[in-house]
């Protein structure tokens, strides 16, 4: 990928979900390979990984395989076959966050820098690019300054990553610890529990409820829509759709989605380019808001932002459409506010009860009641049990089962650009194909040369019959019948004249693409910017601590699952601020009569059943620190691969210090 060239990186759960995701316009695709690929659900063979990277390149198309959990030294070898394995397949890149693998003989693959590596600063930024990688995926919390620092201390050829689209982890990836500390499951191998979409009770310091029963460490979604020319502009140049646990509706219609803006975007920007080839036509009008979300939020793109917080519900609250009219003793009559709304069988309806819960109501049979925007609803579940539904109560879709069904069906076209011309050779006629990327093939026909009887219709039939692409990659720009005269060719011999050009094209397209080549570390190897690590770094083997005593760390502490962290220390470490969101920082207070010098910076408690962590606020930074201690019952066993949950003895040993 070259530095003017813009990315749209979608998720794949599977090889099937990515080559949708190709089809409706993706540039790149990331998805996770047969293990250690930060989802435990989302395990993918080789062969099928293989497929998908033999439909993305007819395309141009990149594939991205994560490999990006930390790694114990038995995992070394495996990961590192693995990826040879994928390598072999066509793969173009690997994401890691373990640095372990920068030390163990790897294929000359690329090497991405996963979001978990934690990149926040130019100076993370710039040695990771020194130490090798080609592509670096920032930290979601970052703002358009921060990333612009970022792009000026790196050089135009290290590609800048950023989620645009979907969930947010609540704290800076790689750098939460909640999930192991409680249960045994580390999100740092992938297998994260997600305490943060829980319900708390927030108490202050005198044991006052703050909050009840609220999700206040969960985040609305991420979106970006608005902001890609502002992205673009600070260095940006891959954008990320997140979601490999989603399914194909959500990556056909958010990949769409970003597809469109950024084909607007590229047509104002001429300096700028695609990233692959083709274009994209689609059969429906793509729209973020008929997938899941929890409500859309840009983060910290332009700083900090009070609304930012899902903490009614961490499920999808969906669209209003109307309110009710009537409880009926079997079904509940409906007034849509905009009366060309139609509802449909198994729809998914829901509204809020008096105490702001969630609840969901799913239609076993929608009807209309003949008048404009009126209809009853016959739901799956008893009328009697829905808490709270009363007349003038607010009713959200968050299921449309027509949209659903329409992108079940084909919904995409992608093709390339090509010319074609019709030639005279001394034994017949020749076919020769240029496509849009500069591709040239040719096919020949010995065929006798009769002139067509008619030649005006002579001519519009070898147009027809050489233009029919549509099982193909391609669409016609330009075809141009070059010959001394239109002759007449039997159709079947056209047709197979087009068919051996248009192979000859894909073999020449495909021995075309040039794979991503791996960059080269700097010699001497660069210093880490820092000369000390705590369990923050995530090093688990002792190939990681090899690859920082390389880089100057004189002191390399072992990974909060190594079980060597005995007290209190920060479990979760966030740009989001519970204090903030609850209009308690004293920052706010700032200027306000009569309560300047009331809010004070104190920490507060969180609690859910039998967990209780404190709130720690590092006011400077502007960060909070969930603070909390390894549960004893985990402490005693050893750390398992993810997915294993069996309560077995894996010894672990780290060195707490170590020096060059």
């Amino acid at each position: 990928m070259l530095p003017h060239q813009l990315e749209l990186l979608s998720p794949a759960r599977d090889a099937d979900i990515g080559i949708e995701a190709i089809n409706h316009g993706a540039d790149a695709v990331y998805i996770g390979g047969p293990a250690f690929g930060a989802r435990v659900n989302a395990a993918n063979s080789v062969q099928d990984i293989a497929r998908l990277v033999q439909h993305a390149h007819r395309y141009h198309a990149r594939i991205f395989v994560t490999q990006n959990t930390i790694l114990r030294d038995d995992e070394l070898e495996p990961v590192r076959k693995q990826i040879w394995e994928l390598y072999d397949a066509g793969v173009d890149a690997v994401i890691i966050q373990d640095m372990g693998l920068l030390e163990v003989d790897l294929p000359p693959i690329q090497l991405h820098a996963s979001t978990q590596a934690d990149i926040r600063t130019p100076e993370k930024a710039r040695f990771l690019q020194d130490a090798g990688f080609s592509q670096i995926v920032l930290a979601r919390e970052l703002d358009l300054e921060q990333i612009a620092a970022i792009r000026a201390a790196t050089r135009p050829e290290t590609i800048l990553e950023y989620f645009v689209h979907g969930a947010l982890c609540v704290a800076y990836s790689g750098q939460c610890y909640i999930s192991h500390a409680s249960t045994g499951r580390s999100a740092n191998r992938g297998d994260c529990s997600q305490a943060c979409r829980l319900p708390w009770q927030v108490t202050d310091s005198q044991n006052r409820i703050v909050a009840h029963d609220k999700h206040v460490l969960s985040m609305k979604d991420n979106d970006q829509s608005a902001n890609l020319a502002a992205l673009v502009d600070a260095g940006v140049r891959s954008f990320k759709i997140e979601g490999r646990y989603k399914d194909m509706g959500y990556v056909k219609n958010i990949t769409a989605h970003y597809r469109k803006l950024l084909d607007e975007l590229l047509e104002q920007r001429p300096e700028l380019a695609l990233g692959s080839s083709g274009r994209t036509r689609f059969s429906f009008a793509p729209d973020p808001r008929q997938n899941f979300n929890r409500g859309s939020t840009d983060y910290f793109t332009h700083g900090r932002q009070q609304d930012i917080g899902a903490f009614d519900s961490p499920k999808n609250p969906g669209q209003p459409i109307g309110y009710v009219l009537q409880v009926n003793s079997n079904s509940v009559d409906l007034m849509t506010d905009d009366h060309a709304t139609e509802l449909h069988n198994g729809d998914g309806l829901c509204y809020f009860d008096l105490h702001n819960n969630l609840l969901g109501l799913q239609i076993n049979r929608a009807e209309s009641l003949g008048k404009p925007g009126q209809w009853r609803v016959f739901p799956k579940d008893p009328v009697a049990g829905f808490k709270d539904l009363r007349r003038d109560t607010v009713v959200n879709r968050n299921r449309d089962m027509e949209w659903v069904r329409s992108l079940e069906r084909p919904s995409a076209e992608r093709r390339i650009g090509l010319w074609l011309r019709l030639e005279d050779t001394a034994e017949g006629v020749q076919l020769v194909l240029n496509d849009a990327d500069g591709f040239t093939a040719t096919a020949r026909l010995a065929c006798d040369k009769a002139p067509a009887r008619d030649a005006t219709k002579g001519e519009q039939a070898l147009r027809d019959n050489l233009g029919k692409l549509g099982t193909t990659i391609y669409e016609v720009e330009h075809p141009d019948i070059a010959t001394a005269q239109p002759w007449f060719i039997p159709a079947s011999q056209v047709n197979a004249l087009r068919r051996q050009a248009v192979e000859a094209l894909d073999s020449a397209r495909l021995k075309g693409w040039k794979r991503p080549q791996r960059a080269t570390p700097v010699e001497p190897p660069a210093p880490y910017p820092e000369d000390t690590l705590t369990y923050l770094a995530n090093v688990f083997n002792h190939k990681a601590r090899d690859f920082y005593a390389k880089h100057g760390v004189q002191v390399i502490a072992a990974a909060y699952e190594s079980h060597e962290e005995e007290n209190e220390v920060p479990l979760m470490i966030t740009k989001h601020c519970v204090r903030y969101s609850l209009s308690l920082c004293p920052k706010q207070a700032k200027g306000v009569k009569g309560v300047q010098g009331q809010v004070r910076a104190e920490p507060l408690t969180i609690t859910h059943g039998d967990q209780t962590y404190t709130l720690k606020f590092d006011c400077k930074p502007c960060e909070m620190h969930v603070m909390g201690k390894l549960q004893p019952h985990i402490k005693r066993r050893g750390v398992v691969p993810a997915g294993e949950r069996e309560l077995v003895e894996v010894p672990v040993e780290f060195y707490r210090t170590a020096s060059r």
